[in-house]
C-alpha cells in the first residue's frame, strides 16, 4: 500500500512538473531583441474597433526591412484596442491607444516598454510643448488633457468651451504652434479652430472655419492651412462642399477658402513637406461614396486654386493614410484594403515615382518618422 502511494505521488509529481514546463514555454517565447538606431518610419495600425489588435509595424527605407508587431513581440504585451498615432520625444515613442485609454511609452530603437499613460478617456494625439508638460487631445473628455512626460502623470486639463472634442482620428496634424499658441481643429459637427494659450493653458480665443476641419499645418509664409472635409449626406449638422482654407495665424483672419466642386469628396491628412512649400492631401471621400479622380494630392502654398489632378492616382486601392518624410520628402500613403485583413503601404518619391511597398498591420492609419 505505501508503495503504491508513493508511486502514485511521483506520478502526481511529474505530471505537474510536466504541466508547469508547458506553461512556463507558453509565457516564456523567444522575444524580439534588436537595437535599431537610425532613421526609420513607425507605422500605427488600428485594428479593429473593441478587437484588441492594434499593432505598431517599423520600416527602414535604407535597407527595406520591415518589422510588424514589434510592441507586443518585443515585451509580450498586446497593443491595445485601436492606435491612433504616435509621436516621438527624444528617444521615446509615444504611441496613443485610443479605446484602451492609454499611451504606451517604448524605446525607439529596442522597442522596449518603457511605462505608460492611463488617466485618459479616448484620447487621440499627443503634442510635446516642453520637458514636463505635454498635450493630449481627447475624443469624450471635453477638454485637452496636460500630461507631464516625465513623471507620465495627468497634471490638468484645459476646457474647450464644449466644443466637440472628437478630433479626426487618422491624422497626426491636428495641432499646429505658432509662437506661444497651439491652433486645435474640432472636428465632428463643429467648424471651429481653437487657440490655446501655451503660457496660461487657457482657451484664447476660436476662428469660424468650413464645416468638420480635420487636419492642418504651417507654411514657410507663416500661413495657417485648414483642410475641412464638409461632413456628409444625411448628417444631422448638415453638408457643405470641403474646404481648404488659409489663415493668417497672427491676425487669426481667414485670408483665402479654396471650395472643392464635388459635394461628394471629403479629403483629409494635410500634410507638408520639410521646406514648408508644398501641401499634400488625400482626395477621396471616407462617406463611402466615390468622386473622380481620387488619390494624393499636391499643391504649391502659392497657388491660386486648387489642382484638378492627382499627384498619384488612388485607382483600385483605398488609400487612408498620408505622411511626408521631413528628411527624405519621401510620401507614404497606406492602403486599408478590407479594413480586415493587413493593409498595405506604398512608397514614393516627392515627384511620385515608386520606391518601395510593404505589408503593415491592419488598417495602418499613421506614420511616425524617426
Amino acid at each position: 500500500m505505501k508503495k503504491n502511494l508513493t508511486c502514485l505521488f511521483l506520478l502526481l509529481l511529474t505530471l505537474l512538473l510536466a504541466g508547469c514546463m508547458k506553461d512556463n514555454s507558453l509565457y516564456d517565447f523567444h522575444r524580439l531583441s534588436v537595437d535599431k538606431n537610425g532613421s526609420a518610419v513607425f507605422i500605427v495600425n488600428e485594428g479593429n474597433f473593441m478587437y484588441g489588435n492594434a499593432s505598431l509595424s517599423y520600416y527602414d527605407p535604407e535597407n527595406g526591412e520591415v518589422l510588424n508587431d514589434v510592441f507586443f513581440k518585443t515585451n509580450a504585451l498586446p497593443l491595445g484596442d485601436v492606435a491612433t498615432s504616435m509621436a516621438i520625444r527624444d528617444s521615446l515613442g509615444y504611441i496613443v491607444v485610443n479605446n484602451s485609454g492609454k499611451i504606451y511609452i517604448i524605446n525607439t530603437n529596442t522597442f522596449k516598454y518603457v511605462g505608460k499613460i492611463t488617466g485618459l478617456t479616448s484620447p487621440r494625439n499627443i503634442y510635446f510643448i516642453n520637458r514636463h508638460k505635454a498635450y493630449v487631445t481627447d475624443l469624450y473628455a471635453k477638454a485637452i488633457i496636460i500630461v507631464d512626460p516625465d513623471t507620465q502623470q495627468v497634471t490638468g486639463s484645459i476646457s474647450i468651451n464644449n466644443h466637440n472634442p472628437e478630433f479626426y482620428q487618422h491624422s497626426s496634424e491636428q495641432m499646429v504652434f505658432f509662437g506661444k499658441y497651439a491652433f486645435v481643429n474640432s472636428w465632428s459637427y463643429d467648424d471651429q479652430v481653437l487657440v490655446i494659450n501655451t503660457l496660461t493653458d487657457r482657451l484664447a480665443d476660436s476662428i469660424t472655419v468650413t464645416k468638420q476641419p480635420n487636419s492642418m499645418v504651417m507654411d514657410k509664409n507663416n500661413k495657417l492651412w485648414v483642410l475641412s472635409d464638409g461632413g456628409f449626406k444625411g448628417s444631422a449638422y448638415g453638408q457643405d462642399t470641403a474646404a481648404l482654407t488659409r489663415i493668417d495665424p497672427v491676425t487669426r483672419k481667414v485670408e483665402k477658402v479654396f471650395r472643392f466642386p464635388d459635394l461628394a469628396a471629403s479629403p483629409s491628412n494635410l500634410c507638408i513637406n520639410a521646406a514648408g512649400d508644398s501641401l499634400f492631401f488625400l482626395y477621396n471621400s471616407w462617406a463611402g461614396g466615390s468622386v473622380p479622380h481620387a488619390g494624393v494630392y499636391a499643391m504649391n502654398v502659392n497657388a491660386t486654386f486648387l489642382p484638378d489632378r492627382p499627384l498619384i492616382p488612388q485607382r483600385n486601392h483605398l488609400f487612408y493614410a498620408l505622411g511626408i518624410d521631413p528628411a527624405s520628402g519621401h510620401i507614404y500613403v497606406s492602403d486599408a484594403r478590407d479594413f480586415l485583413s493587413r493593409g498595405e503601404v506604398y512608397v514614393f518619391s516627392a515627384k511620385a515615382a515608386a520606391l518601395d511597398s510593404l505589408q503593415a498591420g491592419i488598417i495602418p492609419g499613421s506614420f511616425c518618422f524617426k
